[in-house]
């Protein structure tokens, strides 16, 4: 057989893989979608999954959880620990929908055992998709890379008009505060965003505030 014959070949079956992937990606928004749509009004609370129970950030997320619910919204986290799980704890210990959606991944992505209603997904990018679709409001508690990344997509999102505005919540000043002095100062300060983009986002500290915002937006 020559060469030629045996890249193409190869070219083939990495076709075929493809073409399979795309299914699977498919498959991964239809199974989200069937689940989704009869959540109510769902706010999804991001923090870290190294936050240990017990800890003010869990026990601030569980309480953020149990509130929510009681006000008559569901809770969406990504269904692992820490904040996630607390978030999903208080919302399922309040009798409301608690939703995990969980992330295929090598550490640290568990699901946790308080999430009643449970995904599974391979891509991130549509977990990203369902979180933005079926979410009202969005928490941000202290977290890592990811937590940013959520936020951050959240914000671009709101600021290209590619989504319906909706409140950006984040949680604890002391966390917080730094990453806000640094995107008035050199991101503002510098022109590469707008005086009005900081309207996008606010920072809080208090649960019940928080609820009370989100209701003063959102219709339920």
């Amino acid at each position: 057989m020559s060469d030629n014959n045996e890249q193409q070949y190869v070219i083939d079956a990495l076709s075929a893989r493809e073409s399979w992937r795309m299914f699977r990606i498919i498959s991964e928004f239809v199974d989200g979608i069937d689940a989704m749509s009869h959540i109510p009004k769902g706010v999804s609370i991001f923090g870290s999954a190294r936050v240990p129970p017990g800890s003010p950030e869990y026990l601030l997320a569980e309480e953020m959880g149990r509130r929510l619910v009681e006000a008559g919204f569901s809770v969406i986290t990504g269904g692992g620990g820490g904040v996630m799980e607390a978030g999903n704890k208080g919302a399922t210990e309040a009798g409301g929908h608690s939703v995990g959606l969980n992330i295929q991944l090598p550490f640290e992505q568990r699901p946790n055992p308080y999430a009643n209603i449970r995904l599974d997904f391979r891509y991130f990018f549509v977990r990203k998709v369902v979180f933005v679709k079926y979410s009202v409001a969005y928490i941000v508690m202290p977290g890592g890379f990811g937590t940013l990344d959520e936020m951050a997509e959240a914000l671009t999102l709101i600021q290209t008009k590619r989504i319906r505005p909706f409140p950006v919540i984040l949680m604890g000043s002391d966390y917080w505060g730094g990453l806000v002095d640094w995107i008035k100062d050199k991101q503002l300060g510098g022109g590469m965003i707008s005086p009005e983009d900081l309207d996008y986002f606010r920072v809080m500290d208090d649960p019940a505030e928080v609820v009370k915002l989100i209701k003063q937006v959102v219709i339920l």
